[in-house]
């Protein structure tokens, strides 16, 4: 967008035909400090305009998102190398080459290697060259000046403030989004007496939030399963999820029970920056002895639906304090089932808002439960679980959601004897 900007504050007022490209380099590294004259240079084009066309009638034949390699001996290399402005009587003979290799006969490449001046300007932040901007004027236009240089320098380094911020925005949101895609489990997954499916979507475009969820096989036929919110957003938010998912991996390992493992991840909350006041609902199920053991740290209370429904909220024995407090009092809820049974865990995104409270967000979250159940044209489909998570993400959709969404759902199935 920035570099959208520049071209069209360039073009046509200022000049025929502007560019912007950016260092590869540059935007593969936070710092990025190479050769002070190196053979040659990588760019990435990131914006162009010709004339009052706008860059998308220029797009197949000089392609935004293009890198190219220029040589030392070209005014891009020196620019870049020297920091100085390079003032042309027109179009070097490289970049001339290239264009008619690119569009032979082209009227308008022709008119670009016709160009009477040019100007080639670097991008310099914190005193390192990043890019460059590319000017020129065709026949019959006033020739750039040592001023016009100046001018577009100055245009130059604002838009290297902005450039900067969005390199760094874009960096942190691909990690946030690895981090994310790192911690899901495997959709649509199947167990022994147990299928499972999830389903989130973030409070903003690519934010990562505190919300975090697991699946866990454990001995026999038991599987565990958890939903929890660490509070906030953002990489404090991010570390706090990650680590408390980590910890209940490891004490899942270690065969605790439902209840000790709560207790000890309560300790590891305590010690752990931004985990404190993180809430999570705890399931495990065991298909052999058709029981489902509940386990929660303030967080909102599980919906299960058996057979033709309807949905219901799971009345805990206790709610649990949220984590890290140190004086948690976690007492399992114990569910005996022996019929197929719906679960969903969910996060508290998914129910509250700034106009209803969470009471009346579980009632809908619970008829949606029933009618996207009673709609599903086939149950047993192994993609029936997923498509019914979307639709629940779907209806939960509203204008004020300003926190994660995040739930799963399983179809407990007792097993035979």
């Amino acid at each position: 967008m920035t570099g959208r900007h520049v071209v069209h504050a360039l073009t046509p007022g200022f000049c025929d035909a502007a560019s912007v490209y950016l260092l590869q380099r540059w935007l593969q590294q936070e710092q990025g400090r190479g050769s002070a004259d190196p053979p040659q240079i990588e760019a990435r084009r990131l914006a162009l305009r010709i004339g009052t066309q706008t860059s998308e009638d220029w797009e197949q034949l000089l392609p935004v998102g293009e890198v190219l390699v220029f040589p030392r001996e070209t005014p891009y290399a020196r620019a870049v190398a020297t920091g100085q402005s390079q003032l042309l009587d027109g179009v070097d003979g490289h970049t001339a080459q290239r264009l008619r290799r690119t569009g032979p006969g082209d009227a308008g490449v022709d008119a670009l290697v016709r160009s009477a001046s040019f100007l080639i300007v670097p991008l310099r932040l914190r005193g390192t060259a990043v890019g460059f901007i590319a000017c020129t004027r065709g026949a019959g236009g006033e020739p750039f000046t040592h001023g016009d240089a100046v001018a577009v320098e100055v245009l130059g380094a604002r838009a290297c403030v902005a450039l900067d911020n969005a390199r760094r925005y874009e960096r942190e949101r691909r990690t946030a989004l690895a981090i994310r895609r790192s911690l899901l489990p495997e959709a649509g997954s199947g167990h022994e007496g147990c299928r499972v499916a999830h389903g989130y979507r973030p409070a903003g475009q690519d934010v990562i939030g505190g919300d975090w969820f697991d699946v866990l096989p454990r001995r026999g036929h038991r599987l565990a399963m958890i939903v929890g919110d660490a509070m906030g957003h953002g990489p404090e938010s991010a570390v706090a999820m990650i680590q408390l998912r980590t910890a209940v991996r490891t004490l899942a390992a270690l065969d605790l029970g439902p209840a000790e493992l709560m207790h000890h991840l309560d300790a590891v909350a305590g010690d752990t920056p931004g985990a404190s006041f993180a809430t999570c609902m705890y399931a495990e199920w065991d298909a052999d002895l058709h029981t489902c053991t509940l386990v929660g740290a303030g967080h909102p209370p599980p919906l299960i639906r058996g057979p033709g429904g309807p949905a219901r909220r799971v009345a805990l024995t206790t709610a649990g304090l949220p984590l890290g407090l140190g004086a948690g009092r976690y007492e399992p809820t114990v569910l005996h089932l022996s019929e197929p049974t719906l679960l969903l865990l969910y996060s508290d995104g998914l129910v509250e808002s700034r106009t209803s409270d969470i009471d009346q967000g579980i009632t809908r979250l619970a008829r949606a439960l029933d009618s996207g159940a009673e709609d599903l044209p086939d149950p047993d489909h192994p993609d029936a679980l997923t498509s019914l998570c979307r639709r629940l993400l779907t209806g939960s959709t509203t204008e004020d959601v300003t926190d994660d969404r995040t739930l799963l759902l399983a179809e407990l199935t007792p097993g035979k004897g």
